[in-house]
């Protein structure tokens, strides 16, 4: 038995609940205009994250959400800054150990995925901002006090849009802390799989610092029906590892690293690339029931 097969026969006995998480998980839809019950949801996980999944942290949730309330009400849809959200993100500093930040681009699935099995990396979602404000929507009405739940612009609608201001504080920071060796999840199977315009490559890449990281651990993750348009060694990738030699980051790069092609096959199982493994599985378990 290979030791990609072996792989993924330990990672499908050692983690069933994962296979859930797998067949259970799907799109999430889009909204018109400001989240339902915004307010619930946001002080809702800021308990449920100071107390369960972070109770080391000592921060008051309610005026977490005085402070983002008061950067988004009473300001039109395009005209909230990062610099309207200083007050709430300095009521939920945070800091965290290094080695363990994983940073993505155009991976959200496969990120989510892979970071909830390989528990030895952070994202930014895992902070408490973006527990907090993950796939939620708002903004607020310059004529009224409130928020507006008919209707909000794109992201791309305006740059001082307050969902994006917000996203961009909170790369940001969380980019600015980051230290020792950390890791980037980029898909192979698209042009540009690295972006200058991309939050990674517009923010995060930019404060990162190379007095604070010793390694920037590149991987490069195909599709699984064999679509390989960029690797480590050609296209935008190279691109971004030029730039990272002339701020001086040292950097390793690894294409379709076997963790991140098991998977893929345990979502895609029936996919040709996977019927190796597939089978290997199998045989496992007719041997276990048996």
């Amino acid at each position: 038995m290979s030791s990609f097969t072996i792989s993924a026969a330990v990672l499908m006995i050692s983690r069933p609940w994962f296979i859930m998480f797998l067949l259970c998980s799907g799109p999430l839809k889009a909204q018109l205009g400001t989240t339902p019950n915004i307010k619930h949801i946001v002080v809702g996980r800021c308990f449920n994250y100071i107390t369960l999944v972070n109770p080391s942290l000592r921060l008051d949730c309610e005026e977490i959400w005085r402070q983002f309330e008061e950067a988004v009400v009473r300001q039109s849809s395009c005209n909230v800054t990062v610099e309207d959200y200083n007050h709430m993100f300095y009521a939920m500093a945070q800091t965290w150990p290094c080695d363990r930040f994983l940073f993505w681009s155009k991976t959200r699935t496969l990120m989510h995925i892979y970071a909830a099995v390989v528990p030895h990396y952070w994202t930014l979602e895992d902070t408490l901002v973006g527990y907090m404000f993950n796939d939620l929507i708002w903004c607020g009405q310059e004529e009224e006090s409130g928020f507006d739940f008919s209707s909000c612009p794109e992201w791309s609608a305006c740059r001082n849009h307050p969902v994006y201001s917000l996203w961009r504080q909170a790369s940001q920071n969380f980019a600015e802390m980051a230290c020792g060796n950390i890791t980037v999840l980029l898909n192979g199977s698209i042009v540009n799989a690295f972006s200058r315009k991309s939050m990674f490559g517009s923010v995060e890449l930019e404060s990162l610092n190379a007095c604070r990281v010793d390694y920037v651990n590149i991987k490069v993750v195909t599709n699984l029906d064999g679509l390989f348009i960029e690797s480590c060694s050609e296209g935008s990738i190279v691109d971004l590892i030029q730039i990272l030699q002339s701020r001086g980051f040292r950097w390793t790069c690894t294409d379709n690293e076997e963790t991140l092609m098991i998977l893929q096959c345990i979502k895609n199982p029936k996919q040709a690339s996977c019927q190796t493994c597939a089978n290997s599985l199998s045989q496992i378990k007719s041997l276990t029931l048996n």
